[in-house]
């Protein structure tokens, strides 16, 4: 197995659980969609519960920004992973990840918020105005509110602010008109900021999330995992709960292709092979 990954200070590793005899050390990478401590928090009792399930030590790693998880991707630097739709699309491809999982019964959908108090109704209301993004890849919260705002021909200042949680936090603080975020993201961010806000606008639906593995982790550890990401979702609503889905299912690579049939361009995704730091891969 790889060595394990070290990325930049803003980055998290946790061990769980912490006196495991395991059999093999293996790291688990999170999009950064919200802070590091937050993403610990809610992924920490998930990770803990497979490594009971499967023997092996789950490393919880995050990255400080998107592009920076964006370019350990294209490393191939983490062992699992979880990330967006159009993350999937392009690694399995250029990197070698595999799909075991997505949420259970959910689709993805970008949700472009604005201020309580605020005058918008429509994004078409956001001409000339400053918009705030997680990254340009983010699936959801950026590409595809992006293409909606350029179908209508709305011209935009973006703005890219590393997390949902920062696009919530910057629109309901007057730092930008608008932000772009997901459900998901929405639905557990902190009451204070979500009662400052309301969303104007839904994207069209996509496939949500993957919770991948890379090709050079050995096959019985991955059905391993599989299994028992499926067997703790229905064993224990409250792991899955705590990550903010339903549920969890079994994965095939073949249910990103709505995400591989918008066509686009590697280059316009926005989704970065460089980030702030470069992530070993041995």
């Amino acid at each position: 197995m790889r060595g394990l990954l070290t990325v930049a200070a803003m980055s998290v590793a946790l061990l769980l659980p912490a006196n495991a005899k395991a059999e093999e050390v293996v790291t688990f990478g999170i999009v950064p969609q919200q802070s590091a401590s937050r993403l610990a928090q809610m992924w920490g009792p998930l990770l803990s519960e497979l490594s009971a399930r499967t023997g092996a030590s789950f490393r919880f790693r995050t990255t400080r920004d998107i592009p920076t998880f964006e370019a350990c991707l294209a490393a191939g630097a983490f062992d699992f992973a979880y990330m967006n739709p159009m993350h999937y699309a392009i690694f399995s491809d250029e990197a070698g990840y595999v799909a075991l999982a997505h949420q259970e019964g959910k689709r993805l959908k970008g949700v472009m918020v604005v201020r309580a108090d605020s005058t918008y109704e429509d994004i078409t209301n956001l001409q000339d105005q400053q918009i705030a993004f997680p990254s340009p890849g983010a699936f959801g919260a950026s590409i595809l509110n992006r293409a909606s705002l350029d179908q209508r021909d709305v011209a935009f200042e973006a703005t890219y602010v590393n997390s949902h949680d920062s696009v919530y936090r910057a629109v309901a603080s007057g730092l930008a008109a608008a932000g772009g975020g997901v459900t998901r993201t929405w639905n557990s961010v902190d009451p204070s900021v979500r009662d400052q806000l309301r969303i104007i606008y839904e994207t069209s639906a996509f496939t949500p999330h993957a919770i991948a593995v890379h090709e050079s982790v050995g096959n019985d550890l991955a059905k391993r995992v599989q299994d028992a990401l499926t067997d703790a979702s229905l064993a224990g609503t409250d792991l899955v709960n705590g990550i903010g889905m339903s549920g969890l299912v079994s994965a095939n690579d073949s249910d990103w292709d709505d995400v591989r049939a918008l066509g686009m361009k590697r280059d316009d995704t926005g989704i970065s092979k460089q980030g702030d730091v470069v992530c070993p891969s041995d």
